[in-house]
């Protein structure tokens, strides 16, 4: 059975072999652009099997127009996809204000405004599926990465309270958690703060020169063979886990997302132990116990 796509930012990341793939095996997409032209070649090969709209997603109504004018247009939309979002590293006190609100705009917001403009449409068709593209960065931080892995901390804390609200509307939920991908994610979509040398030295500037290609021995082509994340299979597993009867809530994708992530809970819940005599001595006395 085919199904109809809204998927944004769809000339990057994962949307590109997602869109192909659901295109080749007959399906409808809806897909969301920032510079125009980029879907032509599709678009010119699969018709009006392929939906483009322009749309930036740090503007709200834009996003709202241009969510309502998909679902009027397709007429059902089974599975939002948010996969629209970029990196900003540097250390923290290196990134500007101004891009440090653009990274939210885009990376938070946006997934909630395009999320929060089709729930209405979902609940009136009876049902349908959200997968939020998300990082194995949303479970931990790192120098050089802390700005870029507090928005997917925060999308995914927003993801996963969502899932629990939308469920009894018969709408299916999965954050899909990506290690390294070899796209152009890095080399194309970046953003970096302001250097200094009081970090260059540092983890956090060791960080940015090995992402600008800096590092002695490290060109591009080294750098993307270290990727182990392959896009063309990552794609396929998403599409078969939304076809799936039952999506999970997380979908880590590539050995370094399991290692990462498997590492930083390990980590937390050992951390976490550690303080429990500590935190339960600071109950008040009277305290009543919850069954």
């Amino acid at each position: 059975m085919t199904k109809t796509w809204f998927i944004t930012g769809a000339t990057g990341g994962l949307a590109t072999p997602m869109i192909e793939q659901l295109l080749q095996r007959g399906d409808r997409v809806a897909a969301t652009i920032r510079k125009p032209g980029a879907l032509d070649h599709w678009k010119q090969q699969y018709g009006d099997q392929l939906w483009i709209a322009h749309m930036d997603l740090t503007q709200p109504e834009q996003v709202k127009d241009v969510v309502e004018r998909a679902f009027a247009e397709m007429g059902t939309i089974d599975v939002v996809v948010n996969n629209a979002a970029y990196g900003l590293y540097g250390a923290v006190e290196e990134a500007a204000d101004e891009q440090i609100e653009h990274l939210f705009q885009t990376n938070v917001l946006g997934s909630l405004r395009v999320a929060r403009a089709a729930l209405p449409f979902l609940r009136q068709q009876g049902g349908g599926q959200i997968v939020q593209i998300s990082s194995m960065a949303g479970h931990y931080s790192t120098p050089g990465m802390g700005l870029y892995c507090a928005s997917k901390w925060a999308i995914e804390a927003a993801i996963e309270a969502l899932a629990l609200e939308v469920a009894p509307f018969n709408i299916r939920t999965m954050m899909v958690e990506p290690g390294g991908i070899r796209t152009n994610f890095i080399t194309s979509n970046a953003v970096f703060g302001e250097r200094t040398e009081l970090y260059r030295d540092l983890e956090a500037g060791q960080f940015v020169s090995l992402m600008k290609g800096e590092l002695p021995g490290f060109d591009n082509d080294t750098f993307n063979r270290m990727v182990v994340g392959d896009p063309q299979k990552m794609a396929q597993t998403i599409i078969q886990q939304v076809d799936e009867d039952q999506m999970p809530l997380r979908l880590p994708l590539g050995s370094d997302a399991y290692d990462y992530i498997r590492k930083a809970l390990t980590d937390r819940l050992e951390a976490l132990e550690v303080q429990k005599e500590l935190a339960f001595s600071t109950n008040a006395d009277d305290v009543i116990r919850q069954m």
